[in-house]
């Protein structure tokens, strides 16, 4: 009996001890070669090994998004309750922050602000920013170079003096109708405090497109190339780009195959970095772009807070551990969209973001340009957009056409529990140029409309609570065509150069979803927003904020709220590549029935859904509501006003010939009052 004993206890662990040798002998394999580098497949096998052994389920995933937005209500506390409510306290935090006084007229705006309630009186980071370079440049030369620059295309100057406004197109040579809409909107924003300005020039930009593409060499090292614009703007700018000057000097307003804004970007990166080799430079103009990778979208997110990461943890890699069970870039959620993108570090992704390929010339010297938006690696000073600031029926929550007033709650806004429960979005195929042409297909609308097109039967991973457990999340593979018409409605409303497009305009039309054009009261009918970059930046933002609904935005402009409003508080931010879409839907929203018995179809999900509605309704409203107060207190004209009124005393300071003079200096008086 013994002898069988034992014979017996060694046939029970026989299967289990083999395939425990298996696997050690394979984890040896592996470490032996160091070359190979742990992946996603190796993961995947090593966790469905030991769920074989261990004869357990798949580990509930820990969700990133209630993390994400816990860490950006704290930050959007912290940053309102720390605002500074005297004129010393905004003194002190600006010589904080910037490390000199703030300009002269500093108290005045300081009251403007306080009078009409602003939130916001120490987030002007950006701002700063946008002025640091022209610090290098002397009153005189900045002068020059503000009058000067009005020579080029599409560029109006308004001009005050004597506490009066003019606007002027030095190219058509007279003020009134035939300068730009952008000049006459910055013209009314300055109207309140225009009497208290010194006498000055400023070129507002009459595109969408920021214009300003200063070489890496002479930002970095003025003293050594040409700064001074007394030779005149067409040796100024011909000397950075010959191409620019046609044979008569006189300047090109494109680029007619000669350069691209690819090719000028390139130039204000730093030497050695990945645009300036000339293989990844050009990597994406001979092959098929590809995607935004998540991990770049995360590293260049403007967070500086590690805890922020959505990827998998450190121990779960030592753990050879996949926590999101292999969804992969369809699971990876960012902190914030993409305004501080480094293109300079991936230039493979500038295939990706139309201003790369706009037709029209950039100028590429340090001249004083200010435009409604920027991409990274640009210097033009940002100001409010005119379509923000102005009230029509297009871009304007509210908007009452008959008497001309806009209401607090738009005629056309639905309540919440009867909006349809999906990712709505329409436009116009705008999104870039075509300098150099052939890549519209990768613009960031188009990108998105076919794959919210997409009729594939390939799987995307989703991720789904429990239906008994709403705590618990497990990944699921759904067909994708199956998660478009769950989960969004997007169609193009107005085909816009498809002539352009790789496989024409019919090409366009096979590939992509098509509509009849809406009121901009039809989005409020549905619970997300979908809000994408065009040609520039979306004019349609606010207006979103403004209304009942929740907003999800990808972007890689900055414009002049961005200092002052935090994602995931105000708004879903959404990375350059959209796979994480259908999967922030999943979170907010419950799975139709379809989704519930693809759910279903897993061995651990096999229980009845819940019909109520989910805690992550609740989360979605809130967002919603967030982005309305905030655009009702945060977002408003006077908001604007405020943000131009300080921008014009920052520009005062460098127009001066004594900045010293011209900075603000606290009297004791003040001081104690």
């Amino acid at each position: 009996m013994g002898e069988s004993s034992l014979t017996d206890q060694v046939r029970r662990f026989r299967i289990p001890l083999g395939l425990l040798t298996l696997f050690i002998f394979g984890q040896l394999l592996l470490k032996s070669q160091p070359q190979l580098q742990p992946n996603i497949p190796v993961q995947k096998w090593t966790t469905q090994i030991k769920a074989f052994l261990s004869h357990s389920a798949p580990t509930p995933i820990e969700h990133p998004i209630p993390k994400l937005m816990l860490a950006a209500h704290r930050k959007y506390k912290s940053m309102i309750t720390t605002q500074s409510t005297t004129l010393e306290e905004a003194v002190k935090e600006y010589e904080k922050r910037y490390g000199r006084p703030p300009p002269r007229g500093f108290d005045d705006w300081f009251n403007f602000a306080k009078e009409n309630g602003c939130k916001i009186v120490d987030e002007y980071d950006g701002m700063v920013k946008d002025f640091e370079p022209f610090w290098q440049l002397d009153g005189a030369e900045f002068r020059r170079r503000a009058e000067q620059v009005g020579e080029v295309t599409s560029i109006d100057l308004v001009r005050i003096k004597d506490g009066k406004t003019t606007i002027v197109n030095v190219e058509r040579g007279h003020p009134g109708n035939e300068v730009g809409a952008r000049a006459q909107g910055f013209a009314m924003m300055i109207e309140k405090y225009q009497s208290k300005l010194p006498d000055m020039t400023l070129a507002i930009n009459a595109r969408s497109e920021a214009r300003i593409l200063v070489p890496w060499v002479h930002l970095e090292y003025p003293n050594s190339t040409n700064q001074d614009s007394s030779i005149g703007l067409t040796a100024m700018l011909g000397g950075a780009d010959p191409d620019g000057v046609d044979k008569d000097g006189k300047l090109i307003p494109d680029w007619r195959g000669t350069g691209s804004v690819w090719d000028a970007f390139r130039k204000t990166c730093p030497p050695g970095t990945e645009a300036r080799r000339l293989f990844h430079s050009i990597q994406g103009h001979g092959s098929r772009p590809s995607a935004f990778s998540r991990v770049q979208t995360h590293l260049q997110a403007n967070t500086g807070d590690s805890s922020d990461t959505t990827t998998t943890n450190s121990s779960d890699k030592e753990n050879n551990q996949d926590p999101y069970q292999g969804a992969g870039s369809d699971f990876s959620f960012v902190p914030s969209t993409q305004e501080a993108f480094d293109y300079c570090a991936h230039p493979s992704a500038h295939t990706q973001s139309g201003h790369f390929f706009s037709d029209w010339r950039t100028i590429p010297a340090l001249y004083p340009v200010l435009s409604p938006a920027k991409a990274p690696g640009f210097s033009d000073l940002v100001i409010p957009s005119h379509y923000y600031y102005a009230s029509t029926k297009r871009y304007t929550y509210g908007y009452d056409s008959i008497n001309t007033v806009v209401k607090d709650v738009d005629d056309m806004e639905f309540p919440w529990d009867r909006k349809v429960e999906k990712i709505f979005w329409r436009g116009a195929t705008t999104g870039g140029g075509s300098s150099p042409p052939g890549f519209m297909a990768q613009y960031q609308r188009h990108r998105f409309v076919r794959m919210s097109s997409s009729q594939s039967e390939h799987n995307r991973t989703v991720v789904y609570a429990h239906p008994s457990k709403p705590n618990e999340y497990f990944a699921h593979k759904v067909p994708h065509k199956d998660l478009n018409e769950h989960a969004v409605d997007a169609a193009f409303t107005k085909a816009v150069g498809c002539a352009e497009y790789p496989t024409g305009c019919a090409g366009m039309m096979k590939e992509m979803r098509f509509a009849d054009p809406v009121a901009l009261g039809e989005h409020w009918k549905y619970k997300y927003l979908l809000d994408l970059d065009g040609q520039s930046y979306s004019a349609r933002f606010l207006a979103f904020l403004a209304s009942q609904s929740a907003v999800i935005k990808a972007t890689v402009y900055r414009e002049f709220w961005t200092d002052w409003i935090v994602p995931w508080v105000h708004y879903i931010p959404l990375s350059g590549g959209y796979d994480e879409l259908y999967n922030i839907h999943a979170y907010f929203s419950q799975p139709s029935a379809k989704m519930a018995a693809i759910a279903k179809a897993d061995e651990y999900n096999a229980t009845a859904t819940v019909e109520e509605p989910s805690e992550g309704d609740a989360l979605l409203k809130k967002i919603a509501l967030a982005g309305r107060t905030w655009k009702r207190t945060t977002g408003r004209k006077v908001d604007m006003e405020a943000y131009v009124y300080r921008l014009c005393l920052e520009y005062a300071r460098l127009w001066a010939d004594d900045r010293d003079g011209w900075s603000f200096k606290m009297q004791v008086a003040e001081a104690s009052s």
